[in-house]
């Protein structure tokens, strides 16, 4: 809950505040959720290195910091017309191990659309963890400014040994609402400003034993 699907490119000296909001529907545990606050900024033009807090509220108690992480994303350029990054987490957990995980970063802009792609890795640390492996993946296109509409997708894929396309997952539309403010290498992107995301998504393959879908939500400012 709470995820994002990160860009492939940094912009030196944005700084950029995000909420991140995750609610499951249905299923076991109705009305558990997760906040997740994150500070960014792009220390160059390839490099950018941010701070995260998880907030998480189980069915029946009251909320709590469970864990805290630094990230860095570093920029490796464009090819075919997509660009590539690197990305880099370790996570503090406060109510079981910590965590390391690294991601793959693919973006591919053209005219309206916005298409991304991040492969995940990540493993607890802890003797014999496996490595889990993931994804995050999204598509939306400008359908009148400031609004853009598209889907989310994020799941599970098991580890190197057992492999599983078929685990848990979770796809939904989403709707972005931009209020920019300008546009100051001339790019054509917009840069600066509040921005609203409001999507559901839905359970699929093995989620759908623990919920029927969650509520996703971020709330954002760069400047």
């Amino acid at each position: 809950m709470g995820g994002e699907v990160y860009g492939a490119t940094v912009e030196k000296g944005e700084v950029e505040l995000e909420a991140r909001y995750g609610r499951l529907t249905g299923g076991p545990n109705p009305g558990e959720d997760v906040l997740k606050l994150e500070a960014g900024y792009g220390v160059s033009d390839r490099f950018r290195i941010g701070v995260v807090g998880e907030f998480g509220k189980e069915t029946g108690n009251s909320r709590k910091l469970n864990a805290a992480s630094i990230e860095a994303i570093y920029s490796l350029g464009q090819a075919g017309g997509i660009n590539f990054a690197a990305y880099a987490e370790y996570e503090f957990a406060f109510d079981g191990p910590d965590e390391i995980e690294a991601k793959l970063l693919m973006q591919h802009r053209s005219g309206p659309w916005d298409m991304r792609l991040n492969l995940i890795a990540g493993k607890e640390m802890v003797a014999g963890a496996p490595v889990e492996l993931g994804y995050a993946a999204s598509a939306d296109v400008a359908v009148a400014k400031p609004l853009r509409l598209g889907v989310e997708a994020y799941g599970n894929l098991g580890t190197f040994s057992q492999f599983g396309p078929a685990a848990e997952h979770y796809a939904g539309p989403i709707a972005r609402i931009r209020l920019t403010t300008s546009d100051p290498d001339g790019d054509g992107d917009d840069h600066g400003g509040l921005g609203l995301s409001v999507g559901y998504l839905f359970a699929l393959g093995a989620t759908r034993d623990t919920a029927d879908g969650q509520l996703h939500m971020k709330l954002e400012m760069e400047f």
